[in-house]
């Protein structure tokens, strides 16, 4: 929604690329579009078409389980917010008859003359995402679906689950319309399978299965659900948390098996499959979830002609390791799944990475050909508050528990409440044009939103309110979902009860609303970088390249960081080349000056006006600049167990790297143990540190070509060779490389006799103790960052429980702090292979850079204000501030506090302690409070 805003950018659907000629910085793209036969500047997504049009269709957003018109719009939230005619199956396109969607459109919508037609857009870099393809049917099938009714697709159950889709968010099956007890999910589908034609991993489907499980336990507790797996591939930050919850508070049974066969059982099915232990089972259940994989875009080989750039053996686009985000052609960049099945977050840091580098390749002309947005004048707010009430079902999100219409009938109720309404989706562009239209319709000047978390959707509902000229803080929002229907999911009067609350506080404390004053402060066009590892350096070279001055500090003597331990990557790229290539740009960058051997001794400031001091050799040096990247990096868990540290032959994988580096000392290793997760997930540390299986599987592979006779022991929990290091997975099994799964609960165990090590596990499958003398045991023991306390403190960062630094939103802001102006890359963020850093490097280099490019930056009006009359001067809320957002001032010779509303975050601390209650915040006076008070105490 927010690029359907944007005045700059010009959203094309319906459309594709015909060819793409030029190079870097100036091509031409030829664009064929299709016409929508709706004019989508007028379409006000009534609906109203829909409901006369005779002709229906399969609905493709919601998998074919459900139909539509010929003229629909794909779902609630979409943008552009306005319809489209489906031109294979409408009467008039394909016999010239009806039309009956002409007269009912009362704003003349409806244009059957459009045409086809081709743009020629002259662009400096091209983007490339056009997402991932579909397993095909045929793969499906394996598994009784098109066979099986009850057999369906991830994306089919998520529908099914969600409240704008076929059953209204009502978990049923497809047969019968019952609700199932039991239900399986089926991991792998399309994925890791040769036979499907895909070898890789898909990366997304374990932790979605997940999700869409716990979400089913969440409305049906008494389900009973079993995902059947492979090898759990939950590596992501957070997502082994994820995993353990599901399975501790929710119940999810996993059993690592890939099913043999389904067939079906009177109205049920049965699942065939064999345990680790090698036990044969058949199983009922009356639903089977079929977790497909990501393939490669339908049309990627066309594309790929069309943009001039290279496919892999997969057919997504051709990368490095080392150049994730860079086509095979300059100038035409990639992100998403399109590069290789990924996550949101990894899909959302290289969307940003990408807009760095097309923001390097077009600096010369920044700012040449933009559009700013205005806004109408701010009006006169009358002394009487006129407010108008909008209600969110979000879906049965909110409306599956709360009685939104009882709330909205109970909203109008209320003093000063001219107009109330519910919305299934309030967010969606539609719904927000719809509040700029009440604010007119009603003459409005307080507008109260209950809905969900102010915190993802309160800018987009402020911004409404600047488009209809009402100053943004006159809005108030309510969570009715977290704080009602979520809290209360099964209890709905009580939830309903609390939802009339809330709103008769919010409106109360609404009638007290005042505009309050934009500020901007200027910025200065200056970055400082902490960190001097790839990350760091990818940064610092990205915000240089985009046109500004930077400060790169790294407290090594060496830039380099842990790429300079690596001798290869997985894929056979030369990691010291890149880091000797990336070096001399950086230190020979006009726009970067580089500190080695350097700390940071104090920072203090604010977005735009940051200043630090840095300890160098010979003292200190003073810089100032406007932002800040966090990029300090991570290094080696050091393990206290498995004779590390005590034993020669026993060492960690960057160890094992190094002697790898020279072929003869590879020639003196017979045999080899690797330990997985060694001091992770659960043990020393409580997470996966991501990078390790593919650590073991590449040392594996380099050992068994300088030395195929060594032999190669891996022991593992789970494999998380995720996306393409699968193929490097098999490849290393099929050199002989031997996997031995075992148990958390019954690790293996080193030993030393006679100065010989001995690795002790039991074989699974076997039952048996397996007993190796191996010339190496070799353990792969995780990330831990770098000591970032002091540092955290100094900028009031946030920090996870792991002291990895805690972004502002783990999917939709994965770069960006909650201090404004501060982001974070790397191995500081989380542990992550080399070529998600430099992705993620970018990512930063591209937020840091706005508020650099923009010279000002806007200043939340809601912040601290000092009435000086009542001031005294004592102190106490410069003491307390923990942003050192209070200063204290001379004013006519006396002390009085003041407010640096730039530092400022309106956390209310220094208005709470004030003696003479001198200090109040925008948007939340005492007076607004007390108002919210007494309302609760009111009646319903």
């Amino acid at each position: 929604m927010e690029a359907g805003r944007s005045p700059n950018i010009k959203i094309l659907t319906n459309a594709g690329l015909e060819s793409l000629e030029g190079e870097a910085g100036n091509f031409t793209a030829r664009i064929h579009r299709e016409p929508r036969f709706i004019d989508e500047d007028l379409c006000t997504a009534c609906g109203q078409c829909t409901m006369y049009c005779p002709v229906f269709v399969t609905d493709g957003y919601n998998e074919g389980l459900a139909i539509t018109k010929a003229p629909h719009k794909d779902y609630a939230q979409a943008v552009p917010a306005a319809f489209y005619i489906d031109p294979k199956k409408c009467l008039f396109l394909n016999h010239e008859t009806c039309q009956i969607c002409v007269p009912t459109c009362q704003a003349k919508a409806i244009d059957f003359s459009q045409k086809e037609e081709w743009l020629d857009l002259n662009v400096g870099a091209v983007i490339l995402a056009p997402g991932f393809g579909r397993i095909s049917d045929e793969v499906l099938s394996k598994y009784g679906y098109g066979r099986f009714p009850d057999v369906v697709t991830s994306l089919e159950f998520e529908r099914i689950m969600c409240a704008s889709g076929p059953s209204k968010g009502e978990i049923i099956r497809p047969s019968d319309g019952k609700h199932p007890k039991k239900i399986a999910f089926l991991q792998c589908i399309g994925s890791r399978d040769l036979t499907s034609g895909n070898g890789y991993c898909s990366s997304v489907c374990c932790m979605y299965s997940i999700k869409e499980a716990t979400i089913v336990k969440e409305h049906a507790p008494d389900t009973d659900i079993c995902l059947f797996y492979m090898d759990m591939r939950t590596p992501g930050k957070g997502f082994d948390a994820s995993r353990q919850r599901a399975r501790e508070q929710y119940g999810l049974t996993f059993i690592r098996s890939r099913v043999a066969g389904i067939s079906e059982i009177d109205d049920r099915l049965r699942l065939s499959y064999v345990d680790r232990r090698g036990h044969h089972h058949e199983e009922d259940f009356d639903m089977v979830v079929l977790s497909v994989g990501l393939e490669s875009p339908d049309d990627a080989q066309k594309l790929a002609k069309v943009a001039g750039i290279k496919l892999n053996e997969h057919d997504f686009c051709r990368t490095q390791t080392l150049l994730p985000l860079s086509t095979t052609r300059p100038g035409v960049y990639v992100a998403g799944a399109f590069q290789g099945p990924k996550d949101i977050p990894e899909s959302v840091m290289q969307a940003m990475g990408t807009a760095a580098a097309a923001a390097e390749v077009l600096r010369e002309v920044r700012g040449t050909a933009i559009v700013k947005k205005e806004y109408p004048p701010e009006m006169e707010v009358a002394p009487e508050p006129r407010i108008g009430v909008l209600v969110c079902h979000c879906g049965i999100n909110i409306g599956g528990v709360v009685n939104v219409p009882e709330v909205v009938e109970y909203a109008a109720t209320l003093d000063n409440v001219v107009s109330a309404d519910g919305s299934l989706y309030a967010c969606s562009q539609d719904s927000q044009k719809g509040i700029k239209d009440m604010i007119e319709k009603h003459n409005l000047n307080r507008v109260v939103v209950a809905a969900c978390t102010p915190r993802t959707h309160e800018p987009s509902f402020q911004e409404a309110l600047r488009d209809a000229g009402l100053n943004r803080c006159l809005f108030e929002m309510v969570n009715i979902r977290d704080q009602c229907s979520w809290v209360h999911a099964h209890e709905p009067a009580e939830a309903t009860a609390k939802a009339k609350d809330l709103m008769r506080m919010a409106v109360a404390k609404a009638r007290l609303l005042y505009p309050l004053p934009e500020q901007t402060v200027p910025v200065i066009p200056k970055a400082l970088v902490i960190g001097g590892g790839i990350a760091g350096m990818t940064a610092a070279l990205s915000i240089a390249e985009q046109g500004f001055d930077c400060f790169l500090v790294e407290k090594s003597a060496q830039l380099g960081g842990n790429l300079r331990r690596l001798n290869t990557v997985l894929t056979g790229e030369d990691p010291k080349q890149l880091l000797s290539e990336i070096e001399d740009k950086v230190r020979s960058h006009p726009r970067i000056r580089v500190y080695t051997s350097a700390g940071i001794e104090d920072i203090s400031g604010y977005i735009g006006n940051f200043s630090t001091t840095i300890n160098v050799e010979d003292g200190t040096e003073q810089i100032g600049h406007g932002v800040v990247v966090l990029a300090t990096g991570g290094k080696e868990h050091q393990v206290s167990k498995y004779l590390y540290g005590q034993s020669k032959q026993v060492l960690t994988q960057l160890e094992l790297e190094k002697i790898l580096s020279s072929p003869e000392e590879a020639t003196k290793i017979h045999d080899v143990v690797m330990i997985q997760c060694a001091g992770s997930r659960g043990d020393d540390l409580s997470y996966c540190s991501k990078l390790c299986c593919g650590q073991a599987v590449k040392n594996s592979l380099k050992l068994k070509e300088l030395n195929p006779k060594a032999n190669v022991y891996v022991l593992y929990r789970d494999i998380r060779t995720y996306g393409f290091m699968e193929d490097y997975y098999r490849q290393a099994r099929e050199k002989g490389v031997v996997f031995v799964e075992y148990e958390s609960s019954n690790p293996p165990v080193v030993s030393e006799e006679g100065g010989r090590v001995a690795v002790e596990f039991t074989d699974i499958l076997l039952g048996e103790k397996v007993k190796i003398e191996p010339s190496l045991v070799v353990l792969s023991v995780g990330v831990v960052p770098s000591d970032v306390e002091g540092l955290a403190k100094m900028l009031k960062v946030p920090l996870t429980a792991d002291n990895f630094f805690l972004e502002a939103h783990v999917k939709l802001r994965p770069v960006e702090l909650a201090v404004a102006g501060v982001y974070v890359c790397g191995l500081a963020h989380s542990p992550k292979p080399v070529d998600e850093s430099i992705s993620q490097a970018k990512a930063a280099s591209a937020k840091a850079c706005i508020p650099l490019a923009k010279g000002v930056v806007a200043v939340e009006p809601i912040v601290s204000s000092v009435d000086k009359d009542k001031c005294i001067g004592c102190g106490i809320c410069e003491s307390l501030c923990p942003f050192k957002a209070i200063r204290l001032v001379k004013a006519d010779k006396k002390k009085k506090a003041e407010t640096i509303a730039a530092s400022c975050k309106g956390c209310g601390i220094c208005a709470s302690h004030c003696p003479t209650m001198a200090i109040s915040m925008g948007g939340f006076t005492n007076e607004e409070i007390v108002a919210q008070i007494r309302a609760f105490g009111g009646s319903h």
